[in-house]
């Protein structure tokens, strides 16, 4: 069973509700999987599609237009992951669900595609909507990077570990400030590697340790630490080259607005 916990609480109630539902559609959806009693279980299916269907025009309506009211910058990228869920659940109406074993290659599919969803959707993108600071602010700052006391936990380990991975970002948001350089993909791509193998190095000793403290919260960071790196590893470096300046400043809103939310909500409940 999948269990709703408060590490996928957006703190936004009307979005939580329908996020529940979701946790509770997966559910229903792996005991009938699992239901070696039924044999045929195409009524039972045709109703889990159609309430996908349901909650997708309900849910997505609600969390872009609340995104809209807050103008939160990962709307336009929120809209085109929502097309695609909507495109995938469509699609397996077309399947064949009066043939048995078909039926069963459906469920195995549904399952597996709607806990990828959960886990990088829910706990990726939305668990950070009204939270990632728009450009407009940083570029009022000075030095919109930097590692202030406000970012420190307490351990020296991990405060440095920090520190340096806001010294990364920091070289990405210099990178999107120089207007000399006109073809940054090298740059880009080079500090983008450096984040990634960075993150693995950080992530590993942050676990460490949780370990060895017997942190409660180690499942649920270890959750966080593992979307935050398919993400890395799934950025398209086409529309990199395609669109350099637009992408970089796509990504350092991102990269600063998780690792100072992550940091700041997360990392220093360590601490105490």
């Amino acid at each position: 069973m999948y269990q709703f916990t408060e590490d996928c609480l957006t703190g936004i109630p009307e979005i939580d509700e329908q996020h529940e539902r979701l946790f509770g559609l997966i559910n229903d959806i792996l005991e009938l999987l699992h239901n070696e009693i039924l044999d045929d279980k195409y009524h039972q299916l045709k109703q889990i599609l159609d309430e996908l269907k349901e909650y997708a025009d309900i849910h997505f309506a609600s969390e872009e237009a609340y995104m809209a009211a807050i103008n939160d910058p990962e709307l336009e990228l929120q809209k085109k992951q929502h097309i695609i869920f909507r495109e995938k659940i469509s699609s397996m109406e077309f399947s064949d669900m009066d043939d048995l074993e078909g039926q069963q290659e459906i469920l195995e599919e549904l399952m597996c595609y709607l806990t990828r969803w959960l886990y990088h959707h829910i706990l990726g993108s939305d668990i950070m909507i009204g939270k990632m600071p728009p450009m407009e602010e940083w570029r009022e700052q000075t030095n919109p990077c930097a590692f202030t006391e406000k970012y420190l936990i307490g351990i020296p380990l991990i405060d440095g570990e920090h520190e340096t991975l806001f010294d990364i970002i920091g070289r990405a948001n210099d990178l999107v400030k120089t207007e000399l350089l006109h073809d940054k993909y090298d740059e880009i791509v080079g500090i983008l590697n450096e984040l990634r193998e960075y993150t693995k190095e950080h992530f590993r000793d942050e676990e460490e340790y949780m370990e060895s403290i017997r942190y409660p919260g180690l499942q649920a960071q270890k959750t966080a630490h593992q979307i935050f790196e398919s993400k890395l590893e799934d950025l398209d470096l086409e529309q990199i080259d395609e669109n350099q300046q637009e992408y970089l400043e796509e990504l350092m809103e991102f990269l600063f607005g998780w690792l100072s939310n992550h940091i700041l909500k997360s990392d220093k409940l360590i601490a105490e």
